[in-house]
């Protein structure tokens, strides 16, 4: 289940013209098994009908102070009080002045007063008016209130002038509410991941790779940031696109991706390993394309760096975490691999299994600890997965 399942989400929709977004919005909340109630103002009204929005969330849309939600209940105070976020997209200056100042003079100012949920603002307005020391002084002060805020995405905007101000895009306003919504287990912590392939050329055309296709590494960065973290993401090359509200740093090679989470790492509080490192490379990589003529087929090659011994031999305080992708006797393999690295766990998968090889969404994995201990996490889907994982290595691992 998701983050949204069974939650409460009030969508307030205000007056702007990227008001139109709010039905993706909706469309992706409900996707995710949010129930969805909409609070349209009235000058949002001007730009998207309460028919639509109800037709889309599958419940009535509230516009007016005095509507009851039902015979007896008063609107503005069962929305307040059965929502588990309010999310205000897109917020005008109009709304977050309102808030700032404490104005209820209408039925989603009102919801915001009366509320106890978090309030999650998506601002969406002019360049200059959002940059104007009003509205930059408003959010700093609702944000030292507890009220959330997704910054406004850079571009053209409806009124032809460029830069920051047009609505964020729909995944990363949802990616902040999920955000918002999730436990904070690993406040505090720094963690740095590594995901996806490496690829050690042959020649300027050809490489060296492997099947890793990210999707487990990139679960378990989001997890972590969900989860209260401050996250680096070392990818390898793949087509996944960067999380949001992390920092990632892109790599080819595994000497790139050493480099990189060495760094990173320096002062890190937890290092998970969780890409797959290519373990050889061509000796002397050819300077242009090799060609059939002529070419003896054999290639010289060497070891690359093993990046998560390394990190064993002089990790500190760091907790380091590796993963096994095995396709035989994986609990012998993983537990050697533990021992033989210093590692403080080992998540391990059998890729040879179709359902949760690679580039699958699913996984199932066995996490071993040095004291023997062995937690098995069912097959899920990998969100799921590294969300099970980083509560394991919470319970075990941080509190020791």
């Amino acid at each position: 289940m998701g983050i949204f399942s069974g939650k409460e989400v009030v969508l307030g929709v205000t007056g702007g013209i990227a008001a139109y977004k709010a039905c993706e919005i909706v469309r992706e909340l409900r996707k995710d098994s949010a129930n969805v109630h909409v609070v349209l103002t009235r000058s949002g009204s001007q730009f998207i009908t309460p028919l639509t929005l109800q037709t889309l969330s599958k419940n009535p849309v509230a516009t007016d102070l005095f509507d009851l939600i039902s015979e007896s209940e008063i609107g503005h105070i069962s929305l307040a009080q059965r929502a588990h976020l309010l999310l205000i997209a897109p917020a005008t200056a109009n709304i977050i002045g309102k808030v700032r100042n404490g104005i209820a003079d209408d039925m989603l100012s009102t919801v915001v007063m009366a509320t106890t949920a978090p309030v999650l603002f998506a601002p969406a307005m002019n360049t200059q008016m959002y940059a104007s020391a009003a509205v930059q002084d408003n959010m700093a002060v609702l944000r030292s209130r507890g009220y959330h805020f997704v910054e406004p995405d850079e571009g053209e905007l409806a009124c032809g002038t460029v830069g920051p101000g047009r609505l964020a895009d729909v995944d990363k306003i949802l990616e902040m509410a999920r955000i918002v919504l999730s436990e904070k287990p690993l406040s505090g912590k720094k963690v740095i991941v590594s995901a996806g392939p490496t690829a050690e050329a042959l020649d300027p055309v050809r490489f060296f790779s492997n099947r890793s296709s990210g999707k487990m590494g990139y679960a378990m960065a989001r997890a972590a940031r969900r989860m209260g973290a401050q996250v680096t993401l070392v990818s390898g090359p793949g087509a996944i696109p960067a999380p949001h509200f992390m920092d990632t740093i892109r790599v080819r090679t595994a000497d790139e991706m050493f480099s990189a989470v060495s760094r990173a790492s320096a002062d890190a509080d937890v290092v998970v390993m969780c890409a797959a490192v290519a373990d050889f490379k061509a000796k002397k990589a050819a300077p242009a394309k090799i060609k059939k003529d002529g070419f003896d087929y054999r290639l010289e090659l060497s070891p690359t760096v093993d990046i998560l011994e390394t990190l064993g031999k002089k990790k500190g305080k760091r907790i380091l975490v590796g993963f096994a992708a095995e396709t035989d006797d994986l609990t012998t393999n993983a537990r050697e691999k533990m021992r033989r690295k210093n590692l403080d766990a080992i998540v391990a998968n059998d890729v040879s299994r179709a359902d949760i090889g690679f580039e699958s969404d699913d996984n199932e994995v066995r996490i071993f600890f040095p004291d023997g201990e062995i937690r098995e996490l069912p097959l899920a889907t990998k969100e799921g997965i590294a969300v099970g994982v980083w509560l394991a290595l919470n319970g075990k691992l941080f509190r020791r």
